[in-house]
């Protein structure tokens, strides 16, 4: 989709052979961005852009590189302080804030689409590497930035290129605490996903739920 002009400020950042789309779409989702969050999630977006498109090089996917960086900037931003008492899952608020930036800039509905399904089930493991390129490679990117996944995919050279240009200093300990702090307002949020392995390490008293007992207390009598 990669149609909008090219913005006119310097050239888009580079590493392992992968470059930042130059474009004006591109640049108001950076600075948007880096406005909102703070350093760990711009630098572990920036790094699931990265990981996803060499992901993408490897596996031989044609996707679109703009789709795939807003994918990657906004994933995350439904952490943010503001969305802690939506009740919703922060993949969707997530993917929402997505959806109003790329239709405020009129991008097609299509597209509009893959970003929020990508950012929506950017923690579903099982998925999205059945579906479009996009939406695979931003769980990809992050997959392989938080979890390790496919960590031998990808050379040497190409992950010390990336993390010189986005470091991730103590970065286990500080997106867990992220995590936590992101979602410990709205816990109903995470039953039945990954994220409720994290409040049940780092919030006492914190009980998921068990979707067994939902089965066996609703209220059909058989």
């Amino acid at each position: 989709m990669t149609t909008h002009a090219s913005s006119s400020a310097p050239s888009a950042a580079s590493a392992a052979g992968v470059s930042v789309p130059d474009t004006k779409l591109a640049t108001a989702a950076t600075e948007l961005v880096r406005d909102t969050v703070g350093e760990l999630i711009y630098h572990h977006s920036r790094r699931v852009f990265w990981f996803g498109s060499l992901q993408g090089g490897r596996r031989g996917l044609s996707f679109d590189p703009e789709l795939l960086y807003i994918g990657a900037m906004f994933h995350d931003l439904g952490l943010g302080e503001r969305f802690r008492d939506s009740g919703r899952r922060f993949e969707v608020d997530s993917a929402d804030e997505a959806r109003g930036f790329l239709r405020g800039h009129g991008v097609p509905e299509d597209s509009v689409r893959r970003v929020w399904t990508a950012i929506a089930l950017h923690t579903t493991p099982g998925i999205p590497e059945f579906m479009e390129p996009e939406v695979s490679l931003v769980t990809a990117g992050v997959e392989y930035d938080v979890l390790g996944i496919g960590y031998d995919d990808l050379t040497a050279a190409d992950r010390a290129e990336v993390t010189a240009l986005h470091p991730r200093p103590e970065f286990k300990r500080r997106i867990l605490e992220a995590f936590t702090e992101g979602i410990a307002a709205k816990p109903e949020t995470t039953f039945g996903n990954v994220k409720a392995d994290v409040l049940e390490h780092f919030i006492p008293g914190y009980e998921r739920g068990d979707f067994v007992e939902v089965i066996q207390n609703s209220p059909w009598a058989e």
